[in-house]
């Protein structure tokens, strides 16, 4: 009797296994191994080179490319950016360029500094260009530490030994054309056609223009504009076009016209003053302003804004209009964020990073939220929008 029921049992266990596959789909074909992607050489609008500084292993610095438009497969890829690197999108070209330093030894040894070229397509490097001396600034990274100029065919890179400079790279030829004495006088802004301005620690602004061969061709030095004592700007603006807008650390906002050869200030209006609870609003985080295509500004704001609270983060943005000098929104963060970085598209997504490295997404226009993208990185401090 238990063999026959053992059989019966096997019987029925054969036939609905029979019946179960039938109702599966056709098994997907292999996939061939490895299986690489290739991106578009031109990005889209919505993606976002993410800059992670990776604290706890800083040889290991990278830049997450993402979707923030994307509610699955937002991570398209990465490239490295290591020892206090600096990541440089090419808008002109299929090139991401990324200034960066390696030790012999890993943490020790001979050092040596490059600006490494990568494929947008493949993420492959295409080439480097060693930089001689060891003098590329190293700190958390400023994107003003590495620009381009001369239509995107020179490269403008901060060096720092603590003595300043800047050296001028030509992209095409893969050389050094000169290295300019900036004493006294930090990162770079590029301006007129071919050259640069440096904002100086005596709150002047040092604008250089260069020659065909990457010499200085003139330099002017402005009378002082920025008031470091009691209301210093931010080191990293929004750009409009050629006017670089840059938020104070008492929430004031400062032009200056980069158009021209000659760096112009534009003077400073106030956004709203606000007390709180806990102090007043203010600036706070690591890039703290960014622009969307229509010209209007986002501020990362923090209610308990005191002396010593700009790097604390915020939990507002603050939309301003600068040609009104007014500010035209306010958007309540989900979660306190670090940086910000608004879209190039015409309807922009502004996008927060938080500490813990996850992305929060919202519709720039209404300040509705979107999405989370869970710990897309570790350390999160720039951000930079496909342009």
């Amino acid at each position: 009797m238990k063999v026959r029921r053992f059989l019966g049992a096997a019987a029925l266990a054969i036939v609905a296994g029979a019946a179960q596959a039938a109702s599966y789909p056709e098994p997907l074909a292999n996939e061939p191994i490895p299986n690489v992607v290739e991106l578009s050489a031109q990005y889209p609008a919505s993606w976002v080179y993410v800059h992670d500084l990776h604290f706890n292993s800083l040889p290991d610095g990278r830049a997450a490319i993402v979707d923030v438009a994307a509610d699955v497969r937002a991570f398209k890829g990465q490239v490295p950016v290591a020892q206090f690197g600096t990541l440089l999108p090419s808008t002109t070209r299929p090139e991401i360029y990324v200034a960066e330093t390696f030790f012999s030894r890993m943490t020790r040894g001979e050092r040596t500094d490059v600006i490494t070229i990568w494929d947008k397509a493949t993420l492959k490097p295409k080439g480097e260009i060693v930089l001689p001396g060891g003098k590329r600034g190293q700190f958390v990274t400023l994107r003003n530490s590495f620009q381009l100029t001369n239509g995107e065919k020179w490269a403008l890179l901060f060096n720092f030994t603590p003595a300043s400079s800047v050296s001028v790279i030509d992209i095409d030829a893969r050389k050094i054309l000169n290295e300019i004495d900036l004493p006294g006088c930090s990162l770079v802004y590029p301006t007129g056609p071919r050259g640069f301005t440096s904002l100086c620690a005596d709150g002047t602004m040092t604008s250089i223009e260069l020659d065909t061969a990457g010499k200085v061709a003139a330099s002017s030095t402005s009378k002082p504009i920025n008031d470091i004592d009691h209301d210093p700007m931010f080191m990293t603006p929004a750009m409009v076009g050629k006017t670089a807008w840059f938020a104070t650390f008492k929430g004031n906002i400062h032009g200056l016209d980069l158009a021209n050869a000659k760096a112009r200030d534009l003077g400073v209006f106030q956004m709203p003053k606000e007390k709180t609870a806990e102090g007043e609003w203010r600036p706070g985080g690591w890039q703290v302003i960014s622009a969307d295509a229509a010209g209007r500004l986002y501020v990362l704001m923090n209610p308990a804004g005191k002396e010593g609270s700009h790097k604390d983060g915020g939990s507002e943005v603050w939309v301003v209009d600068p040609a009104r000098k007014q500010r035209v929104a306010r958007i309540p963060l989900q979660n306190p964020a670090v940086s910000v970085e608004v879209t190039a598209q015409s309807a922009p997504l502004l996008v927060a990073s938080r500490s813990d490295g996850s992305l929060d997404v919202y519709d720039a226009t209404s300040g509705a939220f979107q999405r989370t993208l869970a710990q897309v990185v570790h350390d999160p401090m720039t951000m930079t929008a496909s342009r």
